[in-house]
């Protein structure tokens, strides 16, 4: 498993560095010189920056699914919308580009960014200058997309010889108001120029939707090439104020919403894979509900999406769950709300997280409409189970296993019909129910979970309630998990303390039966 009203207006503040959110400690005026100085050039990558936050942040994200190819039918009507604006200032220099976009042309693309920066002409200019910039990256090959990203990293980044005037007018300031002057002119100087044309991309038609899918472009390629890291921050810090929670709208999707919309469910999919629209309808039927996060600025386009089960008691089989010949329940008599799957759909949006705001308000909205419900819990798939588990049996013997009963285990799941076999699987029974509660309760990195469902949701301030033996025997379910599913309960009276102890201590919440079954 893999996280209001908007009242903002078409352009966001520009961003200050000064972040805590974004690697670097919010400094106040009478900050030590060399403190500030130093997590200036951190930011800009003139020297050593700390990105030891990077990890966990992005680790307590919860996995996205790569953007359906059904969606690039989109990039044509894009280009065709933009087409008009784009006209006003001689949009045909954008068609003109070759698709691998080589060194002349991003020579003469360079020149019509810096044209739209030099904001010419007034905002609709502006504007339609920036709508022939958007068509040209539409119009590129993947190798010229990527010389696009590049241009923009390379050349139109902080102006040094500013930034270098601001820290010596910093370090020479010496009353509170010039030093007050002195930090306001370093936070300027250190924005990018290139973020106010990503700005004026927002005031498009699918603007927000055309930043999120290049910078989910550009995360394919950040790992080979560091050079894309200060573009990267500079939008995760733009999306991180631009999709903040309180800007989000929650809504029910169901049957009735529109086919385009449920057409993306079935393909941002990633936990259970819809298998038709039948199954569709069935995960939307009124014992059933679906919510999702929408941004007003991304109409149509989810953010992110979970689907909640209504039933009597606390489910434990996934194939149960989502059996379409299974008896119906009356939503009126449920007493339980269990959480099977929840999906982010935007690749581009990864490390602003949506899923613990979600679950939390998905939860007060069922309490407050089905006031029978009293148990709120999740049947979660462990997807790091058995790759921990095949690490686990090529080593020797340990406090575990012995040699001897790893080889044998080893030789046993090898075995791709071993679920199948109700002997065998009885047998396996005791021992992967306690490998995998010690792998939940007691294998840690950096001293959280191993697990990113588990990190995500004793996170929230959920506890492990339970364990499934068998509960997804899909060929998913038995490869990255041995088929074992997982209960995580959201008490409400308890969401809170748990949520501290877990941030604070990295203790792991768990009931009684599931820490005993470590001693089995």
């Amino acid at each position: 498993m893999p996280t209001t009203d908007l009242h903002a207006g078409e352009r966001a503040s520009a961003p200050v560095l000064a972040d805590g959110g974004n690697g670097m400690s919010p400094l106040g005026d009478g900050a030590p010189a060399s403190s500030y100085l130093h997590s200036i050039r951190s930011a800009l990558g003139w020297g050593p920056a700390d990105h030891s936050n990077d990890t966990a942040r992005m680790a307590e994200t919860l996995p996205t699914p790569t953007a359906p190819s059904i969606f690039d039918r989109a990039i044509s009507n894009l280009r065709v919308a933009w087409r008009e604006i784009a006209a006003r200032v001689g949009g045909a220099a954008a068609d003109a580009l070759q698709p691998d976009l080589p060194e002349e042309d991003a020579r003469r693309l360079a020149q019509r960014i810096e044209e739209c920066l030099a904001n010419r002409g007034g905002e609709v200019s502006a504007r339609a200058r920036a709508a022939e910039v958007g068509r040209a990256y539409l119009g590129l090959s993947p190798i010229g997309r990527l010389q696009f990203l590049k241009l923009l990293a390379d050349n139109f980044g902080p102006d040094r010889a500013r930034i270098e005037a601001a820290m010596a007018a910093y370090r020479q300031a010496e009353d509170r108001a010039a030093v007050s002057s002195a930090v306001v002119e370093l936070r300027e100087a250190a924005i990018s120029p290139r973020v106010r044309l990503l700005t004026q991309l927002t005031t498009l038609p699918d603007g927000f939707k055309f930043l999120v899918d290049l910078r989910a472009e550009l995360l394919q390629h950040l790992s080979a090439d560091r050079t894309l890291a200060g573009l990267d921050r500079d939008l995760q810090m733009l999306f991180t104020s631009w999709f903040d929670i309180g800007l989000l709208t929650l809504e029910r999707i169901d049957w009735e919403s529109p086919a385009a919309l449920l057409e993306k469910l079935i393909a941002y999919e990633a936990v259970h894979e819809i298998q038709s629209w039948t199954d569709l309808k069935n995960r939307l039927d009124s014992d059933r509900r679906c919510y999702a996060f929408f941004h007003p600025r991304m109409p149509g386009e989810p953010l992110i999406f979970v689907e909640v089960a209504l039933v009597a008691g606390m489910a434990d089989n996934i194939q149960k769950l989502l059996d379409e010949s299974a008896p119906h329940v009356d939503p009126g008599t449920a007493d339980a709300a269990i959480f099977y799957s929840i999906s982010n759909t935007q690749t581009g949006l990864r490390g602003i997280s949506f899923g613990n705001f979600l679950i939390k308000r998905v939860v007060d909205s069922l309490s407050h409409e089905l006031p029978r419900l009293k148990t709120f819990a999740t049947l979660s798939p462990i997807p790091g189970f058995r790759a921990w588990l095949d690490r686990h049996l090529g080593d020797g013997e340990s406090a575990l296993l012995t040699a001897a009963k790893k080889s044998d285990l080893r030789a046993v799941l090898a075995d791709p019909g071993w679920a199948q076999d109700e002997a065998i699987a009885e047998a396996l029974a005791p021992t992967l129910r306690r490998l995998c509660a010690h792998y939940l309760l007691q294998e840690k990195s950096n001293g959280k979970p191993l697990d990113p469902v588990a990190r995500f949701h004793l996170a929230n301030g959920a506890r492990i309630e339970r364990l499934n033996w068998l509960a997804d025997t899909s060929a998913k379910g038995l490869q990255e998990s041995a088929g074992v599913m997982v209960n995580y309960l959201y008490r409400l009276a308890d969401i809170e303390a748990h949520h501290e102890a877990y941030v604070a201590e990295g203790r792991v919440a768990a009931a009684a039966a599931v820490k005993a079954l470590l001693k089995t």
